[in-house]
């Protein structure tokens, strides 16, 4: 079978054509940019194109299935050449759940949590080595994938987005998937640029709920009131569990879970965290793994990559990157650190890079979500905005917004970067939060910071 992708190096889209390839489909793809870490995977398997941009003339009628991007637009050349010609076009959900149909689908689903809870059920199931098949935002460990299809599995944990699924596909991503057993870690408005009001966002949800095959299993979180309710009030025929925050403490900088079996030390901390290892407990029992064995498993993980994610351990500082940039997210990250580490100085260093995070109407969400910080640092780059034909936000805006006595709002990546590099951090957690790379930081010389 011929497949061709459009926007080939995008972080999924290029996952799925290396796994397609290593299947022996016959792979081609285009792109007029294409970033690390896709680029050298792609070349190393001979998949990276000739040449950057988009040609018509790779179009033809022998391609089986046209795979088409999210950073592909509706005018893209080869797009409106494999639909002049009628070629199957599909976007990156549907042609995977097309790819796993036979499969029980396990889909996590959430505004937040999502990625830590899917990574968690793979810790734990490939700790008892049990491999299942899976597609996840976000590394387990510097060393896995992030997709792997195979013929033999019967189950297929996959993370569910609620974004759009394709430029010409407007449906969230995970209608697509239909599964047997889901979880809902949460709801907090996002996405503000496809989901204009709270109302349009909960209802994907609500619809994605509906999605569950009948019969199936809904994991949610009881202590999110926006989704207890939209949870209670569905009639679809399901079975519905919830779940909450375990009992845990915290001693000498480490988080301890209660359990039936002692107290098991954690590698990861923060209430929202021991929230996602309650969901993923379930999920992975579903799957056939038991508690006790979950419990053995579960004091390894060191979480997904970039989800507060520990960089550097200095003498008594510490330095974190992490994902977070919807104002639900930035606030649980906030509120974690300063209960883990309390009597330190808590520094968060945010960049707005989305476009929701930098809409005028949507940024008042931020407000008081880093009140549990010490000092705040907030960067983003007037000319993303430009390139999208939009306003820049004033810095005063910025600052009104997040309602903090001790912020600094930074449009210049290397003004921020001398910021942080001619500090010396002493008792002090730096967390650097961000969907995007602060203008191209350069982080081993902020590590060194940190030695």
């Amino acid at each position: 079978m011929r497949l061709h992708f459009i926007a080939i190096g995008g972080s999924a889209m290029h996952s799925l054509a290396l796994e397609m390839k290593s299947l022996g489909y016959q792979v081609t793809g285009s792109d007029d940019v294409i970033f690390e870490p896709s680029k050298s995977k792609l070349e190393a398997v001979g998949l990276i194109p000739e040449r950057f941009g988009w040609f018509p003339e790779k179009i033809d009628p022998g391609i089986d299935v046209v795979i088409l991007g999210m950073h592909a637009k509706k005018d893209n050349p080869e797009l409106i050449r494999a639909q002049e010609i009628n070629l199957n076009i599909k976007s990156y959900p549907e042609f995977l759940a097309q790819l796993t149909e036979t499969k029980t689908r396990v889909v996590i689903a959430g505004s937040h949590g999502k990625t830590t809870i899917t990574a968690m059920v793979l810790h734990v199931l490939n700790y008892h080595d049990i491999k299942p098949d899976y597609m996840v935002g976000a590394p387990v460990s510097k060393n896995t994938k992030t997709l792997s299809i195979t013929e033999k599995n019967d189950f297929v944990l996959l993370e569910g987005d609620e974004y759009l699924s394709s430029p010409i596909d407007s449906r969230p991503k995970f209608l697509w998937y239909t599964p047997e057993i889901a979880l809902i870690s949460g709801i907090a408005w996002d996405h503000v640029n496809v989901f204009p009001t709270f109302e349009d966002y909960v209802s994907q949800f609500n619809q994605f709920i509906s999605s569950i095959q009948a019969g199936g299993v809904l994991i949610y979180n009881q202590e999110d009131k926006v989704l207890k309710k939209l949870v209670d009030s569905s009639e679809h025929p399901i079975k519905k569990i919830g779940y909450s925050t375990p009992d845990h403490y915290i001693e000498g900088g480490t988080s301890y879970l209660e359990t039936e079996e002692g107290s098991l030390p954690l590698l990861v901390f923060g209430s929202h965290n021991l929230q996602n290892l309650a969901g993923a407990q379930w999920i992975a029992q579903l799957m056939g793994l038991d508690r006790s064995d979950f419990y053995e498993a579960i004091p390894s993980f060191e979480g997904a990559s970039k989800r507060l994610e520990l960089l550097k351990k200095g003498t008594n500082s510490f330095l974190y990157k992490d994902f977070a940039h919807a104002p639900s997210k930035v606030k649980a990250t906030s509120l974690a650190v300063r209960n883990q580490f309390e009597g330190k100085k808590i520094v968060i260093c945010l960049e707005l890079h989305t476009y929701s995070s930098l809409d005028p109407e949507f940024i008042g969400q931020y407000a008081k979500s880093l009140d549990t910080a010490d000092e705040i640092l907030i960067f983003y780059d007037p000319e993303a905005l430009r390139i999208k034909n939009r306003v820049a936000i004033p810095p005063k805006t910025i600052e009104q917004a997040f309602e903090h006595s001790s912020l600094q709002v930074f449009t210049q990546a290397l003004l921020l970067q001398n910021n942080l590099f001619e500090r010396s951090f002493t008792n002090e957690v730096l967390v650097m939060m961000s969907s995007g790379n602060f203008g191209g930081m350069d982080w081993e010389k902020l590590i060194g910071r940190f030695l």
